[in-house]
């Protein structure tokens, strides 16, 4: 079962490891300072890792094969996007076959179909340049008018260490895609310069 509205309790325990940050993709120097070029060599030391990471333990709820095939699908990010939102993560984008044609438009007010896939693998860096995976974001567009206070979007998250992260979707999701990127049809597209053209 996959949650669009309901309050999921949070699952005891789930917290991201700092053990999982990589000294060796540390780039010296605070992430706000990072060219998308930079960003690029952080994402590429960690890539592996992450994967890894998303991929350990069952994930409940959220069907596995998301976690297994979203490499598989169009990245629509050229590089890291600057962080902002998530918590001041960088996000690498990726979109499933199904939606990655009418995503990859950036429209606004666009027409997604039922059935899109979003990915986006995150990582911070902090003031001190020290590097931290964060989680796999999921976005998945239902059919339209099964959960019209989201706009036909269910979210799932997946933690660092492989385990399905359990929120209040509400607060820490829609919220913001509805009263942010509303006009994007709740999208919110990777920054300008670190879209797929």
């Amino acid at each position: 079962m996959r949650f669009a509205t309901t309050i999921v309790t949070a699952t005891a325990g789930v917290v991201l490891s700092a053990g999982l940050a990589s000294a060796a993709c540390e780039p010296g120097k605070p992430g706000f300072e990072l060219t998308a070029e930079e960003a690029s060599e952080v994402y590429t030391c960690l890539e592996a890792s992450l994967l890894e990471g998303y991929q350990k333990g069952g994930k409940r709820w959220i069907p596995d094969e998301y976690v297994a095939e979203f490499r598989n699908w169009t990245k629509v990010s050229t590089a890291p996007a600057a962080p902002g939102f998530h918590s001041n993560r960088f996000l690498v984008t990726w979109v499933n076959e199904t939606g990655a044609a009418a995503y990859s438009e950036y429209r606004e007010d666009p027409e997604i179909p039922a059935g899109t896939l979003i990915a986006k693998e995150s990582f911070s860096v902090d003031d001190d340049g020290i590097v931290q995976p964060g989680p796999l974001f999921f976005m998945e567009k239902v059919a339209e008018g099964t959960s019209p206070e989201t706009m036909d979007w269910y979210y799932m998250l997946v933690g660092a260490n492989g385990a399905p992260l359990g929120i209040n979707v509400m607060a820490a999701c829609n919220d913001c895609h509805v009263n942010t990127f509303g006009h994007q049809g709740g999208l919110g597209y990777p920054v300008e310069e670190a879209r797929l053209k």
